[in-house]
């Protein structure tokens, strides 16, 4: 009597793991990362003295006042518009140096710490942020985290044209990209953690079971403590002891 045949065996689903998202300005570095990148683009002549003052006027209040829509919106319309028509690999050639003379030493070294503790114990951690994505990655890859997710710049023949590829990454668009890279990378997102500065970043940390508000601006800390979640203030002394 002939034996029916095996039914194939099913395939095994990939055991989740957790990671940690952090955004960047204010959370992992002192201020806004896109400014720091401008600072960088005018001494290399990519735009006027003016501008520049612009720009540092803008910073002045992002770090005075915290992250709004309105600023983030300002922040990034100006730098679009100044990196407007350079060649791509320009803008890759400065990431290093924005790292090194600009990002490293604004970096809160308590942020800092949390993110490659993470790492140690076993999680990826990604950096979630409206700066462009090569920004993201940089900052990433020197500090021997995961990766970057980021805003992405439109090039065209290796120009770049001052436009985005779809949205800046703000607001609930951070949401929608780590549920897309928990899909790809197999995450579990109850079992993840998240960290910002801003309310604008409730749909992000409010997407993972474990969040944490690091210098809160007065609406996240409201929302943080009503919440009960745990909230981290790093001063500026602490930039400073560092150096």
């Amino acid at each position: 009597m002939p034996t029916s045949p095996k039914k194939p065996a099913k395939s095994a689903t990939p055991t989740k793991i957790e990671a940690a998202f952090f955004d960047v300005d204010n959370t992992i570095l002192r201020g806004s990362s896109s400014f720091l990148f401008g600072k960088a683009a005018f001494k290399r002549g990519f735009f006027s003295r003016q501008d520049f003052w612009r720009f540092a006027w803008q910073q002045a209040r992002f770090i005075a006042r915290g992250e709004t829509a309105t600023t983030v919106d300002q922040i990034k319309d100006r730098a679009l518009g100044l990196i407007e028509g350079h060649k791509a690999d320009g803008l890759a050639a400065l990431t290093d140096e924005v790292y090194e003379n600009f990002i490293s030493p604004k970096l809160w070294p308590e942020t800092v710490r949390i993110a490659k503790q993470h790492i140690q114990e076993g999680r990826e951690v990604w950096l979630v942020t409206a700066t462009p994505q090569e920004i993201a990655e940089v900052i990433a890859e020197r500090l021997g985290l995961t990766g970057g997710l980021g805003t992405l710049i439109e090039r065209k023949d290796g120009i770049l044209t001052g436009k985005l590829v779809g949205k800046p990454l703000h607001g609930k668009a951070k949401r929608k990209a780590i549920r897309a890279l928990a899909k790809e990378r197999h995450i579990s997102l109850k079992r993840s953690y998240a960290y910002s500065d801003s309310v604008n970043d409730l749909p992000m940390l409010t997407a993972v079971g474990h969040a944490i508000a690091i210098n809160p601006d007065k609406e996240l800390a409201k929302y943080a403590k009503a919440a009960d979640w745990k909230i981290l203030d790093f001063k500026k002394r602490e930039l400073r002891a560092n150096k």
